[in-house]
């Protein structure tokens, strides 16, 4: 991989986190346990997936007891999402995957621990959404193993509701700001390293990330002018 953990090292800063954007409504406590409650009552049957694809893979933040490769079909992995916060600033804005819907995704399914679903649930949430239109992008999907197919909970399936997002943005535009921007979360960089590498050790090889780490590991070494590092 020629986007190196050295390499994505140089695009780390030391970001505050931003006051809270008066353009949107942010969730209460009160909107988070409606929340729940609306995920757990549409749940199916058995135990509770989770389908991780990028950062959940390697940063969960909630404990599971099993983990499982995964192709969900009908959905593929994108930098749709464009951030400035998290990964990102106003000034340098970066960009974040979800779901678009087509094609087929290979990822992980992640058992969770039966004891303190709403706890969980809450958690998760708290983390990854904020307001009624990412909440509209929180669905159970159907995902394939190869010990059978399960019904997994996903983050960002197709948020079309969301503002920053936009389908099929060219790859060179992504690269471009994965290889500048950082926010209080880390920057893109990182956060692209992370993933393409711990969907190596599952045995998954992206090609469009690959592809991406390959334009990303470019525009680094060009803005610090040094070839690519072991």
């Amino acid at each position: 991989m020629r986007l190196t953990k050295s390499l994505a090292a140089l695009c780390h800063r030391e970001v505050p986190e931003p006051s809270p954007d008066p353009r949107y409504d942010y969730f209460t406590d009160k909107d988070y346990v409606r929340a729940i409650d609306r995920i757990l009552a549409d749940k199916p049957e058995g135990p509770l997936w989770l389908f991780a694809y990028g950062s959940l893979i390697w940063k969960p933040e909630v404990p599971h007891s099993e983990i499982r490769r995964a192709t969900a079909s009908g959905w593929q992995r994108a930098f749709s999402l464009k951030l400035e916060s998290y990964r990102g600033t106003p000034e340098q804005p970066g960009y974040m995957m979800c779901l678009d819907r087509g094609g087929g995704c290979e990822g992980a399914v992640l058992r969770l621990e039966d004891d303190d679903l709403p706890g969980q649930i809450g958690k998760l949430l708290r983390r990854e959404i904020g307001n009624n239109e990412a909440l509209d992008a929180v669905r159970w999907i159907a995902a394939e193993t190869a010990e059978g197919p399960v019904s997994a909970l996903a983050f960002y399936a197709h948020p079309h509701l969301l503002d920053y997002y936009q389908e099929n943005r060219p790859l060179p535009e992504v690269a471009h700001g994965l290889a500048r921007a950082c926010g209080h979360w880390g920057s893109g960089a990182e956060y692209l390293h992370n993933t393409i590498s711990h969907l190596e050790e599952l045995g998954i090889h992206d090609e469009g990330l690959w592809q991406l780490q390959e334009l990303v590991a470019r525009e680094i070494e060009s803005l610090y002018r040094c070839g690519a590092k072991e």
